[in-house]
């Protein structure tokens, strides 16, 4: 694999303020639509609620490499998302990852 072209991951922990769960969770299904049918190098772009903690959420994103990364934060819907969460939340956390080993996705397994 070139330097470079390894698969790029993030984890991102959102604590959403309180009452603004809805807001939030409407605003990421709206992105998650145009980044589905926009970005073919994001390869996962998953939200998750947090058992016990209902205004934890965690994003996983996975991204075919670095560019494909950069190429994401520069979508007109995710500048507006980034743009929009602001007053929806308490805190943000992130961890960017890079793969070491890993078992890849097959569309087969998805069925």
């Amino acid at each position: 694999m070139a330097h470079g072209a390894e698969p790029f991951a993030l984890v991102v922990r959102f604590t959403v303020r309180h009452g603004a769960e809805s807001a939030f969770d409407d605003l990421t299904a709206r992105t998650v639509a145009k980044i589905t049918t926009q970005e073919p190098g994001t390869l996962i772009y998953t939200c998750h609620h947090v058992e016990g903690q209902p205004r934890q959420r965690i994003f996983y994103e996975l991204y075919r490499d670095r560019a494909a990364f950069d190429a994401h934060e520069q979508q007109p819907h995710v500048k507006d998302f980034l743009a929009q969460r602001e007053e929806l939340l308490e805190a943000i956390e992130v961890d960017f990852m890079n793969m070491i080993v890993g078992k890849p996705s097959t569309s087969s397994e998805a069925a």
